[in-house]
């Protein structure tokens, strides 16, 4: 069969202890392979790449890109697809429409062409994976997944309730093979649920959720220790109490508590970092510091970051009851979903100003976490695309890692208050290569537990990213040379020269045989959809579909 080198490359390959070494990638069938030890044995296809920069393919382990909360927002927002030129149709692409909330084809063929070949959406309650699963089947190129909302799930909190382990773990595993789910996501765990009967939906870890009498706290414990059992490859992935609220801080700090020795990721953490009071925004500050080094004491816990970049957004999250605080704030047009005995929605259209103290603090606070993570291997880039801003503002968060002088000239265009409610002017850290490969590709893998991800090592899915080098560090991550996808070539010099399907990846952890009469009673006695229809099945899924082996520690 038909090899590939790149040849003469300087290699960033942190999985694999490569830190800028000037040597060949070898690939062929899809997968990176050794070089041969006779040097006389050359490849079919030889592309030399002397003095540019390789990766492995970007790996977006937190993004919104399809569902019915997607395209919800699609539909709310006309006013953008009539201001900004589709992207047309050609004898290799389909149309798509941009803004802030890009098409399934436009999304696909944008994450490629800035180096990304693997992406999952963060947030799909259950009775909209058949959903999920149709739009990602329609993003091409992209290997995908999701993460499954179980947070204020009806039937785990049932189980919880009654305190039957086995159950809780016999559902969760039974929710994610119904779905072809990646994952199990926690969002705003108990408080959705409150919000939706008639209570407050910021609530504390130790509020009763009514009317199942368990907490937000037991939530998080006993699910994340339910997912570590099953072996998952990846943690429960935590979406915290109280998200945007000034002090909320401590309650994050309190979850990170709560898991005792689970693991867990807390994604977009910079909406959860906030000091302060509500009814006093003069006192809103940064507590990053005392967050972080928590992080760095604890190995159970990792990050993302949700950072916020200025310009028009959208917000949408699985976090009904914030999506109807920012409506009230904000006075922007609202959608707002209940999910029958599973969760609910919100989406908001929104403008982040760096005229705004606010705004450009949670800018800063973002950075913080970069910064003040000691780790790399912990933390992963993320804008919690749409929420924080597009995931086409990563170029320029990692120009801003890069260089401490650029965001030193960014801090002097920000409200001059934000200098005492913030550390980042006194951090001068800067990402080396090698560091901005571990988060935007090596790290999100190994937390995802992808091992066929973010690295170059023989077996690995070749996905590769190659750019030239350049001194002006966003321009060269915004326009790679190159860019492979399981080996075949998607992007020369920005232009898309090839189109894939990709692989939706899921898992399958055991089934509990005995516990499936005890679900399907507890759906026909409380769900309007039928047990028999809810599943997936091969069709939903699709045939491009990889299922990836459970966790083996």
């Amino acid at each position: 069969m038909t090899r590939t080198c790149l040849k003469g490359g300087r290699v960033y390959d942190p999985a694999n202890g490569i830190d800028g070494d000037v040597r060949d990638v070898w690939m062929k069938d899809g997968q990176i392979i050794a070089a041969p030890n006779d040097p006389s044995d050359r490849a079919e296809i030889v592309v030399d790449v002397s003095g540019m920069i390789v990766m492995p393919g970007g790996v977006d382990m937190h993004c919104h890109i399809a569902g019915p909360k997607v395209n919800t927002a699609r539909k709310m927002l006309p006013e953008q697809r009539r201001r900004t030129a589709p992207m047309a149709r050609t004898n290799l692409l389909r149309s798509g429409t941009l803004g802030t909330v890009p098409s399934t084809f436009a999304t696909g063929y944008l994450y490629a062409g800035l180096g990304y070949t693997t992406a999952f959406d963060a947030a799909v309650p259950p009775i909209a994976a058949r959903h999920a699963h149709d739009e990602l089947q329609d993003t091409p190129i992209l290997d995908k997944g999701f993460y499954v909302m179980m947070g204020n799930n009806h039937l785990l909190m049932e189980q919880l309730a009654a305190g039957q382990t086995e159950l809780l773990d016999a559902a969760v595993s039974w929710l994610l093979n119904a779905t072809g789910g990646y994952a199990v996501k926690l969002v705003n765990p108990g408080g959705v649920e409150i919000w939706k009967n008639g209570g407050d939906g910021f609530c504390g870890l130790d509020d009763l959720v009514a009317p199942h009498g368990i907490t937000p706290r037991q939530i998080l414990r006993e699910v994340a220790m339910s997912v570590d059992r099953l072996r998952v490859p990846h943690s429960v992935h935590v979406h915290c109490n109280q998200l945007g609220m000034p002090g909320n801080w401590t309650t994050t700090l309190e979850t990170m508590n709560s898991f005792e020795s689970a693991r867990a990721h807390l994604t977009h953490i910079q909406f959860h970092s906030y000091g302060g009071s509500v009814s006093d925004q003069s006192t809103f500050c940064s507590q990053v510091p005392a967050l972080a080094d928590f992080v760095n004491r604890h190995q159970n816990l990792t990050v993302d970051v949700g950072q916020v970049m200025f310009g028009e957004t959208t917000s949408m999250t699985g976090d009904g009851p914030l999506g109807h605080y920012l409506h009230k704030v904000t006075g922007r047009k609202w959608f707002s979903g209940d999910v029958e005995l599973e969760g609910g929605c919100g989406i908001v259209p929104i403008t982040y100003r760096d005229k705004s103290f606010v705004h450009a603090l949670q800018w800063a606070i973002g950075l913080e976490w970069y910064l003040l993570v000691d780790d790399p291997w912990r933390i992963a880039m993320s804008t919690d695309h749409p929420n924080g801003g597009s995931f086409l503002a990563y170029p320029e968060i990692i120009a801003l890692l890069m260089d401490r002088n650029r965001r030193h000239e960014y801090l002097q265009r920000l409200p001059e208050k934000l200098r005492s409610c913030s550390v980042l002017a006194e951090l001068d850290r800067e990402y080396s290569l090698s560091e901005i490969a571990v988060i935007t590709r090596a790290a999100p893998a190994r937390i995802l537990g992808l091992t066929q991800k973010g690295h170059l090592g023989p077996g690995a899915d070749a996905d590769i990213t190659v750019y030239s080098t350049q001194p002006d560090l966003e321009a060269m991550f915004r326009l790679p040379r190159y860019v492979y996808s399981k080996g075949r070539q998607i992007i020369d010099d920005g232009e898309i020269r090839a189109v894939t399907e990709g692989d939706t990846l899921l898992v399958q952890p055991p089934k509990n045989d005995d516990a499936k009469p005890v679900i399907r009673e507890w759906f026909e006695k409380n769900s309007t959809v039928q047990f028999e229809n809810f599943p997936v099945d091969a069709h939903d899924v699709g045939e491009q579909s990889k299922v990836v082996p459970l966790s083996q520690s």
